[in-house]
């Protein structure tokens, strides 16, 4: 059954990664490289663009947080198989929008999925894989939403766009493949042969209640709030801005397609070096001074500067979510019990960021062309001072506490 057990969860991973690029990946950043042509089609000025763009964490700030104690209590399997398939009946309605306000009320219906989807595969792909190969899992996990990030701005609106005849065919047909991934998800099999650590939180107010009373969980969830809101914005932004400073559709897409080229690149190197040096924090830091620094120089650059700075920023992107997420599970009195509440609590705070903040960006455009990129920048330097206050936990801890006894044996489906 060991035996097993080592080969079916490389199967788990690829499923979990699939489930990303399928789910969530591709179709946001599709969003992102359409918004020109769905702005045309339904009458859009940018700012009502940019409140699409953030509307998708919403309800997600709700969500993640439900979601993931949820999959801590009942199974990430069984959220996954909902999950999947209501975010990909959400993702075809989209095609089927007719103006501002329904599109809004969809994108912020399927928000509310997202989140869900991710924090439980990761979850699922936490009680498959031991501590010491985390980061690894993680940073493939990373590496799959970098590809599917890559495939959806590179793809959708200057290839699919046209093959399928507009926008709302390419909407449909990623929420079609999504809703799919239910039918994998309802027969992929449970870790119920593997040893475990410990069983699963007694009560949804109960886990809700450890997971705030942790410091390092508050500091890890704003820091979050400053990177996400600023890469949220930047994402949703860019190719709309570079259009309008008059470059070609497709090498405004191209751009964006560059981050995620190179962040797909380094973050399963980077994930396994902080496996194996057992650090996290200074990778974390590091990552959100090179994304800072490339959206500050977003705001002012031109020509061939913009490539640079994109890939400054891209480069540590999907680095930076791996080692985060994973810092987060590893964080003192959290584990594996408290994963799914600890993470989506991180995500739940973030989730602020990711609806205020586009908004907010696209309407400084007043200002100067790049000033959306300024205001970025800025609220990444306010994520990277809460970072810098993390306490490093320490690896592979059992969480402790009233709520967990010594007797709790696993994470159970």
């Amino acid at each position: 059954m060991k035996e097993q057990n080592t080969k079916y969860k490389w199967y788990i991973l690829a499923l979990v990664v699939l489930t990303d690029m399928f789910v969530i990946a591709i179709p946001q950043m599709g969003m992102s490289v359409l918004a020109e042509e769905i702005a045309e089609s339904l009458n859009l000025d940018l700012i009502q663009v940019g409140i699409i763009w953030g509307a998708g964490s919403l309800l997600g700030i709700v969500s993640g947080l439900l979601g993931g104690m949820i999959g801590d209590i009942v199974g990430p399997k069984r959220v996954l198989v909902a999950s999947t398939l209501l975010g990909g009946l959400l993702g075809m309605a989209r095609g089927w929008a007719g103006d501002f306000v329904s599109m809004t009320v969809i994108t912020i219906l399927l928000g509310a999925i997202v989140p869900v989807v991710l924090i439980n595969s990761i979850k699922i792909a936490g009680q498959w894989f031991p501590p010491q190969q985390l980061g690894l899992a993680n940073g493939v996990q990373a590496t799959g939403m970098a590809f599917g990030f890559m495939l959806g701005s590179l793809l959708s609106a200057t290839v699919l766009s046209p093959l399928l005849g507009g926008w709302r065919a390419v909407l449909i047909a990623y929420g079609l493949i999504g809703a799919i991934f239910s039918v994998a998800w309802f027969f992929a099999r449970t870790n119920d042969g593997a040893p475990r650590a410990a069983v699963a939180p007694p009560s949804l107010r109960l886990a809700l209640r450890h997971v705030t009373g942790l410091k390092n969980i508050w500091l890890l969830g704003f820091g979050l709030f400053g990177i996400s809101g600023a890469i949220q914005g930047t994402l949703g932004f860019l190719p709309l801005y570079l259009r309008s400073v008059g470059w070609q559709p497709a090498y405004a897409d191209g751009a964006l397609s560059m981050f995620h080229v190179v962040s797909m690149t380094f973050v399963v190197p980077m994930a396994l070096w902080s496996d194996r040096l057992g650090v996290r924090k200074p990778f974390l830091l590091v990552a959100s001074v090179m994304i800072a620094l490339g959206f500050g120089l977003l705001s002012f650059v031109d020509g061939a500067f913009v490539w640079m700075a994109v890939i400054l920023s891209g480069a540590v992107r999907d680095t930076f979510m791996a080692i985060y997420l994973t810092m987060v599970i590893e964080t003192d009195q959290v584990g594996p019990v408290y994963a799914g509440t600890a993470t989506g609590f991180a995500l739940a705070i973030s989730g602020i960021a990711n609806v205020i903040a586009p908004p907010i960006g696209n309407g400084l455009t007043p200002l100067w062309p790049g000033a959306p990129f300024a205001f970025w920048a800025a609220l990444s330097l306010f994520g990277i001072l809460c970072l810098a206050l993390v306490k490093d936990g320490s690896r592979g801890i059992e969480p402790v506490g009233m709520e967990v006894g010594a007797a709790q044996a696993a994470v159970a489906d």
